[in-house]
């Protein structure tokens, strides 16, 4: 089903797509360009080092990411009803909502787990994740009447 002129155009939906595809492509971005991308985007040193010295380890992590943030996309646009319902729409964006707001919120409990992170990525990365997941959040709420119907 695909959103006509007479329905409501859900922009908290449309919004936390266009984010998670921003940050996909930003993701993308540290394994195109390497070590510069991934000290930019306060990753840590050794997350650059490794990637400047061609280690598969930045290059896997970081583009898991970039294919968990695109169908994330995905599923934003289905709840948006731009592109076709997609499988398990309503839990998959409980989830989403859930995981983005969980990452801005628990940052304190990560950071030890990811010692070469500067602290300004962790204050921006983690209000960024509040803001996609609330919109996400906000977005579902006003799908959900869509996300319940057969």
């Amino acid at each position: 089903m695909f959103m006509n002129s007479s329905e409501t155009i859900n922009k908290f939906l449309i919004v936390g797509a266009i984010c998670s595809a921003v940050a996909a492509l930003a993701h993308l971005g540290c394994v195109i360009f390497g070590g510069d991308w991934y000290r930019f985007f306060g990753a840590g040193e050794h997350m650059a080092v490794l990637a400047e010295q061609g280690h598969w380890y930045p290059t896997v992590v970081t583009t898991s990411i970039v294919v968990v943030l695109f169908i994330w996309a995905l599923y934003a646009l289905s709840g948006a009803k731009v592109i076709a319902k997609l499988s398990f729409l309503k839990l998959g964006l409980c989830t989403i909502s859930s995981l983005y707001i969980l990452r801005g919120v628990a940052f304190v409990g990560i950071m030890p787990m990811f010692p070469d992170n500067s602290f300004s990525f962790w204050l921006v990365s983690s209000g960024i994740c509040v803001f996609i997941g609330s919109m996400y959040a906000i977005g579902t709420y006003k799908a959900w009447a869509y996300l319940t119907s057969v």
